[in-house]
């Protein structure tokens, strides 16, 4: 999946320097972006993701009435290094005064990840989500699942508008009568192929989320565009002996397959759109404010968070009884282990995982899927509370806890290693959402 992108020409710039920028940023952006060939500004422009400017002039300020006929995203794109040059803000005010949004981006990390948007834009209207459930008015815990936004209709009907995604629901009931009949010879020899930490995992659990893997991945390998999956797997546990965990990092490696907890179809959007864009691995988890006080302690049965000096600028991070579902491309740490909640089958797992100490980054789309939500902070430790459902979260400091309890828009949030504002401000852009950025 590459972005095409075709340069475009002033009458009195289609020279050796206009060549040889080209040249430049071809082989800088080889993995992400394939080059048109370049068409003069006010002729037609080709079937293409976006247009790049390698290069600004004067001629640009009297050929504006051109410039505003593109319809496609312009990127200016005018130094060596695949970035904007620093003697093209003054062209660059001009066309935002004049109703233009270019891109400018300023490092090549900004660069690639504007070319993977363009590209994603198109391609995901071809773009599948599988999720089982059978009943989510129903359930383990049906008083919380009930009030979730990602069940309705609409949501799947704005999604389908928006972006273009089909939403395929399937049984959970039947996937799992399936999975259970696989025998364990032939879970065995699938298992045998694969390499995964475990810890106090019976025998047993582990062939049991490998039979789930082999019923999803039959459906998949017969669908290529499925991108994303999930599963109502903790409000209807009853219909599973297992999590599907395991199998949601299985089909990850294997075949680039996102996933979301829950069935959650507004956080696998937000996965997929941010994952391929930046071109790296991301989770979804529990968001708990300390400003929440008990109203979230309760529900992971602990008394207290961790003991910080400044408690109203803190997040806990917690899912199933760790951190969250990650991928091991993420992780510093990653080991399965057993069930930790009472409202999944006993023979159960779960992953324990730590993502990098340091810069981290938390992203949602709204609802209404006009707007992203973007918060910076740092992840400072992990915090272990022994025979609760917080068996080792992580605690994220952010920069504006009582802001962040107004603006959240859900529970749930994506992760991502590192400060991404800069970056998913462009891909907001590119998706023509608003960036709330806190």
């Amino acid at each position: 999946m590459k972005a095409k992108l075709v340069p475009v020409y002033f009458n009195e710039t289609m020279d050796s320097e206009f060549d040889l920028r080209v040249a430049e940023i071809s082989e800088l952006l080889k993995n992400e972006a394939e080059f048109l060939k370049p068409v003069a500004i006010g002729t037609d422009i080709p079937d293409a993701d976006a247009v790049v400017f390698p290069q600004l002039i004067g001629e640009a300020y009297r050929k504006i009435e051109d410039i505003k006929k593109i319809n496609i995203p312009i990127f200016i794109i005018t130094s060596e290094f695949a970035t904007v040059a620093m003697w093209d803000w003054e062209i660059v005010t001009w066309m935002k005064d004049n109703g233009i949004k270019p891109f400018t981006p300023y490092n090549i990390d900004l660069t690639k990840t504007i070319c993977r948007a363009v590209a994603l834009k198109k391609d995901i209207k071809n773009t599948k989500f599988l999720v089982f459930q059978d009943n989510p008015g129903k359930g383990m815990q049906a008083d919380i699942f009930k009030r979730f936004y990602w069940w309705e209709k609409e949501c799947s009907e704005l999604m389908a508008e928006k972006f273009g995604v089909t939403i395929i629901k399937r049984s959970y009931k039947e996937l799992n009568e399936r999975a259970n009949a696989i025998s364990d010879k032939e879970a065995e020899k699938v298992w045998n192929k694969w390499d995964f930490e475990t810890e106090n995992v019976p025998h047993k659990s582990i062939l049991s989320a490998v039979k789930l893997y082999i019923a999803v991945k039959e459906i998949t390998d017969k669908d290529d565009t499925i991108k994303g999956i999930g599963a109502n797997c903790l409000n209807e546990s009853y219909y599973s002996k297992t999590t599907p965990c395991l199998a949601w990092n299985m089909l990850y490696e294997e075949k680039g397959i996102i996933w979301a907890c829950e069935a959650d179809t507004m956080s696998l959007l937000t996965e997929y759109l941010l994952s391929k864009s930046l071109d790296t691995p991301v989770m979804t988890s529990n968001v708990y404010p300390f400003l929440m006080g008990m109203a979230a302690l309760k529900h992971e049965k602990i008394q207290r968070f961790p003991e910080v000096s400044d408690a109203d600028q803190h997040l806990l991070i917690v899912h199933c009884g760790y951190t969250g579902l990650m991928p091991r491309a993420m992780c510093t740490q990653w080991t399965l282990k057993p069930k930790v909640l009472a409202i999944v089958d006993d023979n159960a797992h779960m992953v324990d995982c730590r993502a990098p100490e340091g810069d981290i980054t938390l992203a949602k789309i709204h609802p209404s899927l006009s707007k992203l939500l973007i918060i910076e902070g740092e992840l400072e430790s992990y915090a272990q509370y022994p025979g609760s459902d917080c068996r080792n979260g992580a605690l994220v400091k952010i920069k504006d806890g009582r802001k962040i309890m107004n603006e959240l828009y859900s529970h749930h949030d994506i992760l991502i290693n590192g400060h991404k504002a800069a970056e998913l401000n462009m891909v907001a852009n590119i998706f023509e959402m608003i960036a709330e950025e806190i």
